[in-house]
């Protein structure tokens, strides 16, 4: 896909100004169709032309953008969404396959923002399941936004070749791999993300997963045990040793009596 079909839907005037000269400066590849002040607006656009992506605004009067992503078939459109602020809503959002930007717009987040959206569009024409799995991401991602319960239960694993929704109380333990992270799984499976064990340690529960050493960040659910003789480390219900960081240690020991009593 050489050229992509874009619309900006923000309440804000000025926004819409500058991201379509940035738009214009920064990514050439992005023909944009039309600027909507509304989510009734962009509905109109969505049906005037053949749009790929839409850049989208968080906080809107009447409709925000998770109210107009439920109006429409998400699943035929790549979302980055846009907001002002660092709001509770972009931990679900981080834990998708959905990529933001926050305001003021940076170009050089804004084209790996872009990156990313070509790369899933052309990888959606290639194999059709990506499709299937990014709308179950957008999915999960309205159902966490708009629910009482704002743990995240599952996470978009974005992979060489695609995505991969992933249940995350199936996660035993988390392994960084420089740039990458393998997450491993129950059943003893494995997946190797292109996410940084920093980004996962921003969405998942803090209070079910501790990051135990800068390369390793367990599920509290899996520990069967740990010890400080002769060094500290943690075992896993399946034998797994992993070292624990001498500094974090009785941050974590005192993690561990707390969750031990919430799931007595």
């Amino acid at each position: 896909m050489t050229r992509i079909n874009a619309i900006i839907v923000d309440d804000e005037m000025n926004v819409r100004q500058t991201l379509e000269i940035l738009l214009r400066h920064y990514c050439p590849d992005i023909r944009l169709c039309g600027s909507a002040e509304s989510a009734a607006t962009a509905r109109q656009l969505l049906k005037a032309f053949e749009v790929h992506l839409i850049f989208l605004d968080i906080s809107m009067p009447n409709e925000n953008g998770f109210d107009f992503i439920a109006s429409i078939p998400k699943e035929k459109y790549a979302i980055i969404f846009t907001t002002a602020h660092e709001e509770y809503a972009l931990k679900a959002i981080k834990a998708n396959a959905i990529d933001y930007l926050l305001k003021p717009i940076n170009p050089s987040e804004l084209k790996e923002a872009v990156d990313k959206a070509t790369s899933f569009l052309n990888l959606r024409q290639k194999q059709n399941n990506v499709q299937n799995i990014y709308s179950e991401s957008l999915e999960n991602l309205l159902q966490q936004v708009k629910g009482e319960n704002k743990q995240v239960k599952k996470i978009t694993v974005v992979e060489k070749f695609g995505f991969r929704i992933v249940e995350v109380d199936t996660i035993r333990y988390l392994e960084a791999d420089s740039n990458y992270t393998i997450l491993h799984l129950s059943g003893l499976e494995k997946i190797i993300s292109s996410k940084s064990l920093g980004e996962f340690e921003k969405v998942l529960d803090s209070n079910q997963f501790f990051r135990i050493h800068k390369s390793n960040i367990i599920n509290l659910n899996y520990l069967k045990g740990f010890s400080s003789y002769q060094g500290y480390f943690a075992v896993l219900n399946d034998g797994t040793k992993l070292p624990i960081s001498r500094r974090r240690f009785n941050e974590f020991r005192e993690l561990v009596g707390t969750h031990s009593k919430s799931i007595d």
